[in-house]
């Protein structure tokens, strides 16, 4: 009884884990600033000195493990843009139709005011 497992893509795995290695040594961010002007995609603030803290990197597919070595899937965002984008996709994946995070709001079957006619007969 022997098993047979397929051969693996050694080369693939090599390349992902260098991939992984590098990016641990130097980071997306540090990446994309050399890569990208600093200036906010979104208001095109410029951005220097101590105030590049403030520019961030979106990850434009809204998945941060995605961090391609040409950089496309990044853009340089200020600090209220990131917080608006991010609100922005919150708010559409969860209020889209059909969607599985959308609100199912149940219709109201209680009337809170149904017996208030008869009750302000009772008063006259």
């Amino acid at each position: 009884m022997s098993s047979s497992t397929p051969p693996t893509n050694t080369s693939k795995l090599d390349r992902i884990l260098a991939d992984n290695q590098r990016d641990k040594e130097m980071g997306y961010r540090d990446k994309a600033l050399k890569m990208y002007p600093h200036v906010c995609g979104r208001c095109a603030r410029e951005f220097s000195g101590k105030r590049l803290s403030e520019l961030t990197v979106h990850h434009r597919d809204h998945n941060h493990d995605n961090n391609p070595q040409d950089g496309s899937n990044w853009e340089l965002l200020c600090l209220y843009c990131h917080d608006n984008e991010h609100s922005r996709y919150t708010d559409q994946q969860y209020f889209s139709e059909g969607s599985l995070g959308s609100p199912k709001i149940a219709k109201a079957t209680h009337n809170p005011f149904a017996a208030l006619a008869g009750l302000m007969k009772k008063e006259d």
